[in-house]
């Protein structure tokens, strides 16, 4: 067992796995101000990607500036260790606009590492985690193979895909986390035997393809921004040299070859158990569900400028191997091309999330919080979102402070959170922005006005990137208010709208309602101002645009979410019985399991309906007036 300076016999907080949220919630504690541990099999494999070398995508994007706000790391590593960045769904609103960037593994990796060594509070410790301590039900620290016991008020499992993982190659079985490395099967046994309730799920990976073998002039080039955006608030600017990335397709012949193996496939022969992604299946599951489809699209990603792997994002399988180079043979591009690694599934355990509290403290163990893929969902993004708000509930708790609770209006985390213990888990879960009922609030731009106050009151970030936010906010709001006070004259009007409402244009203006036609941008309407342009910085311009265009659909969300928090106002009481006869029997059984903590959170359990949320309020209202009277 190493250990990065001393042996440490305890720690308040030890965090059990060295993945993304495993690195953000170790980093938060220790940054917060106590003595944090950080359990790894190896060092050499934090924050690996062993799917995708990517980070970001829809609602991802948010999901990871979301964290930056808070505090964490990702959107910085991400920011160095990017060769490639887009902005997702520019041709939509801004509700649904997503950074994402091909991520050097090698790159992320190391810079991660760094900031975990550099940390003052926290030490890493090399060895697989055996057992939670638990005593009268509160847990006091971890078992380690080989070595001693650890101490700790508090412990945090991020412990990914490896809880008793299997890999699955065609018939071939390899017990595994992740390709090279040994699953976690004493600690999942364990957790079992705790009454924790424990199943199954399934994900996979495509096979790695050597770069020099692939033939590019047949497929289609896929290049990054000419004006890249960063993903932390604390990246002035990024400029990369770009890597690019390509597309290709399936067809006919490999659908073909697919089918006729199918029965080869471990998916559909019953060898594996678990469920798999709905929305990011395998490439034999996509042929045998929408067997209409002619062709199914190929990304072509390189994983690191020091490697020459290339990830075929699209082709996830766990076919044999010789099916996984008979299919190459079929796409444009790849016909010649040499598979490094193959692709694989992987089987593994989780806990499903309705055994813990929104804090993702265990609603069965005090002091045990479980994050990331444990939880049953899928995504770097949605590991680390998981893993800083662990990290900072978890110090919260020792210093008897009530935990940081995030609503739906919020953050897409209150929306991943809320969604993990209010819903059932039956496959993995992914966010999307979908899922987000109030998303024109929840922009990728804004989410720094959103959580940074937060990170500056954990002290995980310095005041002066607050104070600079809100200095920006306010040359926004006297810009606005400029525009708002300011009428245009209608020659100046029908110059900008002769093409776009040629019989309308000929009348004066506010210059807010003129930049709120469609076709009509800034630019166009500070070129008429009688006082010249407003001057802003290109960040600010985009906020005052996106503030006046969606100010009707601004207000109505803000109005829709009021009326939703005033149902999450309603507290439910921990210990109050849900064996209501009056209620559906449905619903009595899903609320004994989600047991939610206010009224809002029971109206989003599946099941729950609207005259159970009625009897429910009947009751609630009635043991009020009992405890006051």
């Amino acid at each position: 067992m190493l250990k990065k300076d001393k042996k440490a016999p305890g720690f308040s907080v030890i965090v059990i796995g060295g993945g993304h949220a495993g690195c953000e919630a170790a980093l938060a504690s220790a940054r917060i101000g106590f003595d944090t541990a950080l359990i790894t099999i190896s060092r050499a494999d934090i924050a690996r990607m062993p799917c995708n070398p990517a980070i970001g995508g829809l609602a991802k994007g948010q999901l990871v500036r979301e964290v930056d706000a808070l505090g964490g790391e990702m959107g910085l590593c991400i920011d160095e260790a990017g060769i490639q960045f887009r902005m997702l769904n520019r041709a939509k609103g801004p509700a649904v606009w997503s950074p994402r960037a091909q991520a050097d593994k090698k790159v992320y990796h190391r810079r991660m590492l760094k900031a975990l060594r550099e940390e003052k509070n926290l030490t890493l410790i090399e060895g697989e985690a055996t057992a939670v301590a638990v005593r009268n039900g509160k847990v006091e620290g971890v078992a380690i193979a080989g070595g001693e016991g650890i101490g700790g008020k508090k412990v945090i499992l991020a412990l990914g895909t490896f809880p008793n993982g299997i890999m699955h190659i065609g018939e071939k079985q390899i017990p595994g986390g992740r390709e090279g490395e040994p699953p976690s099967c004493l600690l999942s046994d364990q957790l079992a035997g705790l009454g924790i309730e424990r199943r199954r799920l399934k994900t996979g990976t495509p096979p790695r393809l050597e770069k020099s073998t692939l033939d590019y002039s047949r497929c289609q080039i896929q290049p990054g921004d000419d004006d890249p955006v960063p993903f932390s608030f604390r990246t002035r600017r990024l400029q990369p040299d770009q890597v690019p990335c390509y597309i290709t397709w399936t067809n006919g012949r490999t659908h073909e070859i697919i089918a006729a193996n199918i029965d080869r496939a471990p998916l559909f022969t019953g060898q594996i158990k678990g469920t798999g992604p709905r929305y990011c299946p395998s490439i034999e599951d996509k042929v045998v569900r929408f067997r209409s489809r002619e062709r199914h699209q190929l990304f072509l990603e390189p994983e690191s400028r020091e490697s020459e792997e290339i990830y075929v994002n699209g082709l996830a399988t766990s076919l044999p191997a010789d099916v996984q180079e008979r299919i190459l043979r079929t796409i444009p591009g790849l016909e010649e091309a040499r598979i490094v690694r193959y692709g694989y599934a992987i089987e593994y355990d989780f806990f499903p999330p309705h055994q813990i509290h929104r804090s993702l403290e265990s609603r069965k163990i005090e002091g045990l919080y479980f994050a990331g893929q444990v939880n049953g969902t899928s995504g770097y993004e949605e590991a680390a979102a998981q893993g800083i708000v662990a990290g900072i509930n978890a110090c919260l708790s020792i210093r008897k402070e009530p935990p940081i609770f995030l609503d739906r209006h919020q953050a897409y985390i209150g929306v991943l959170l809320d969604d993990l213990v209010t819903k059932e888990i039956d496959e993995p879960y992914r966010m999307f922005t979908s899922r987000a009922e109030h998303r024109l609030l929840l922009r990728q731009d804004n989410a720094d006005e959103r959580l940074m106050k937060y990170a500056v009151r954990y002290r995980l970030l310095g005041k002066e990137l607050w104070e600079e936010m809100i200095c920006r906010r306010r040359r926004v709001e006297r810009a606005r208010r400029r525009l708002a006070a300011e009428t245009v004259p209608a020659d100046r009007c029908k110059g900008i709208l002769k093409e776009i409402l040629p019989e309308k244009g000929a009348q004066p203006r506010l210059a807010t309602k003129l930049l709120q036609i469609p076709g009509v941008d800034l630019e166009e309407v500070e070129s008429v101002l009688k006082d010249g342009p407003l001057g802003l910085g290109e960040r600010e311009r985009e906020m005052l645009r996106i503030r006046i265009k969606y100010e009707g659909y601004i207000r109505r969300q803000k109005k829709m979410a009021d009326k939703m928090l005033r149902m999450d106002k309603i507290k439910i009481p921990s210990d109050f019985s849900f064996e209501i006869e009056a209620l559906s029997a449905e619903a009595r059984e899903k609320l004994q399991i989600f047991k939610p903590e206010n009224l809002g959170q029971a109206s989003r359990i599946s099941g729950v309906r609207a005259s159970d949320l009625s009897i429910l309020m009947i009751f609630l209202e009635r043991r009020n007036k009992q405890e006051q009277g």
